[in-house]
């Protein structure tokens, strides 16, 4: 009788925080009444990562409106609204 046995490896890359400096500003994701800048605020003190409208995956450590905004996020939220009519046109802090 024969066992196999399956692994399964993920990367890391997919739940390791970036490193440096970002170079845009990113919109985060939220679920309903979340507030962005309240998320951001949270992550920032805890050192804990978010993820962005795009994926990407970072741990805030600046002020974004020092940054100009991620183009893919920016395509991402425009597309939201074309679908949802109670979105700003841009997203709230």
């Amino acid at each position: 009788m024969s066992t196999q046995t399956s692994t399964t490896t993920e990367t890391l890359l997919d739940r390791t925080p970036q490193t440096g400096e970002p170079e845009c500003a990113h919109i985060v994701k939220t679920d309903g009444d979340e507030s962005a800048a309240a998320k951001v605020l949270q992550a920032r003190i805890d050192g804990t990562p978010l993820e962005a409208l795009c994926g990407h995956r970072w741990v805030p450590s600046r002020d974004p409106k020092q940054l100009p905004l991620c183009a893919k996020c920016k395509d991402i939220y425009e597309t939201y609204r074309m679908f949802n009519d109670g979105l700003n046109e841009t997203p709230s802090e």
